[in-house]
């Protein structure tokens, strides 16, 4: 711990919701895709999917681009708290279901504070991502979060394309 965390940059861009455009298009480990009424979003995402990662987090990250963030998977659903310790940047962070519904969103989360961040019960994956930008795009409690590691009870479960 105390090293600085890079995020991995990659072309990042916002997709809204086209008529006809599958949802899967863009399921990668490294893409986590989340749409609502509003449209849909595409953001890079750092994976920690262990205790160590899931620990360290964005703490110590200086700066992160548009569209990227950090995915944590859990292994099953639980009660998450968290808190801003070490971290230099405001953020959104996103409570999600097993099944990748957004269930509480924590807008603008103030960098160093140690005041516990609850997201609730039933919490699996959380999404955090630069602070302001859930609201700027839209994104609210009951939007959907598609990624590899959500499994095929997901609302947008991750499909191969059939019709390559």
């Amino acid at each position: 711990m105390g090293n600085s965390r890079t995020l991995k940059a990659g072309a990042l861009s916002i997709v809204l919701a086209v008529l006809g455009q599958p949802l899967w298009a863009v399921c990668a480990v490294d893409k986590v895709t989340v749409s609502g009424p509003w449209g849909r979003a595409h953001f890079t995402v750092d994976v920690a999917d262990d205790p160590q990662e899931r620990a360290s987090g964005l703490m110590f990250v200086a700066q992160m681009p548009m569209l990227t963030g950090m995915l944590f998977v859990y292994e099953r659903p639980q009660s998450v708290s968290f808190w801003m310790k070490n971290t230099l940047i405001p953020l959104d962070i996103l409570f999600v279901s097993p099944t990748g519904e957004v269930l509480a969103i924590h807008d603008n989360a103030v960098p160093g504070d140690l005041t516990p961040i609850a997201g609730g019960d039933g919490v699996q994956m959380v999404l955090e991502i630069n602070g302001g930008l859930a609201r700027r795009l839209g994104i609210g409690v009951g939007d959907v979060l598609q990624h590899p590691s959500f499994g095929p009870e997901a609302i947008s479960p991750c499909v191969e394309n059939s019709d390559s």
